[in-house]
């Protein structure tokens, strides 16, 4: 369905160095209009430059961006009328109250969102004559993202957006994301959040040292892990793990406290039940998972070091 559809935002060849230090390293990709894509990666991995870069406040060493046929590095005033923008350490004057805020950026725009209702929606309402200095971390985020919609973007970016948000305010928050992706706006997400970025992606590049390692839907990338099914069981006897190491799919076998946990391809745990029948081993509380999406980041983005230190756990 999506691609048929022309792209809400292009990134060709991204580049972009800060002295020695490449941010981003040649990052491409293609977000189609009315999805949420996702951008995770570690800290200092490139996440931020990109988004900024697409929101035309960084411009890059090379490549080419375009929003909605817009670029954003030198045409500046066009594509503020169909992005809109909360970034992960946005501050206000200090001064400045809620509902000063919110009438100010409506004024930026001809046909903005009514700023009363997006307000209450948010939990604002009764925030409306605080100025921003006394707001709490997770309020200021919550007039972020309100200042980010204000003027009806057809793609927003959103930048860390449930920080300092409590699990109440989260959800809120995601169902507030989906409202606005239903009403045909393209979301550019970029978070820390496993559990997030699985609830609300479409799609979700994995950045990690300023190039993407993976671009896939959450359940694409979980299958692709080495770690696609979690196979658990319990046993009173002992259990031959180097035979269960060597069965195909298996990525990694281990036993601890009488569990074992075995790690492998979609399909791996019919195997493991037949080599433990071969065995005599009788499983009990077998349990049979789908794998996580923070199995399929590490595998992405762990370091060398990080995978022989893993390895030598699982010896």
């Amino acid at each position: 369905m999506h691609q048929e559809r022309e792209p809400a935002v292009v990134v060709d060849g991204l580049r972009k160095t800060y002295g020695d230090k490449v941010a981003v390293d040649e990052i491409s990709l293609r977000v189609h209009e009315g999805e949420i894509f996702g951008i995770l990666g570690p800290n200092g991995a490139g996440k931020s430059t990109t988004v900024e870069s697409i929101a035309g406040l960084r411009v890059g060493d090379r490549g080419r961006i375009r929003v909605h046929g817009i670029d954003p590095w030198s045409d500046r005033a066009p594509v503020t009328e169909v992005l809109g923008v909360q970034l992960q350490e946005a501050r206000l004057q200090a001064k400045i109250t809620v509902q000063e805020a919110l009438e100010l950026w409506s004024a930026f725009y001809a046909d903005p969102e009514p700023w009363a209702p997006l307000a209450e929606r948010l939990g604002l309402g009764t925030q409306l004559r605080q100025r921003f200095e006394n707001l709490s971390g997770g309020q200021q985020q919550r007039l972020s993202i309100a200042l980010a919609l204000i003027g009806r973007p057809r793609v927003v970016v959103l930048d860390e957006l449930t920080t300092g948000l409590d699990p109440r305010a989260r959800r809120e928050v995601w169902d507030l994301v989906r409202d606005v992706r239903d009403r045909g706006v393209t979301v550019l997400l970029v978070t820390h959040s496993m559990e997030e970025a699985q609830a609300l992606c479409d799609r979700i590049a994995i950045v990690d040292a300023g190039r993407i390692r993976a671009l896939d839907t959450p359940a694409g990338l979980i299958e692709a892990a080495s770690a696609a099914t979690i196979t658990t069981f319990e046993t009173s006897v002992a259990v031959d793990l180097a035979s269960l190491r060597e069965l195909d799919g298996v990525t990694a076998a281990r036993s601890e406290h009488g569990t074992v946990t075995v790690e492998g391809a979609e399909g791996v745990a019919l195997a493991v039940i037949e080599a433990l029948r071969t065995q005599g081993v009788t499983p009990l509380r077998l349990r049979v998972a789908a794998g996580s999406l923070d199995a399929a980041y590490l595998d992405l983005t762990e370091t060398e070091t990080d995978t022989e230190t893993r390895q030598e756990a699982l010896r």
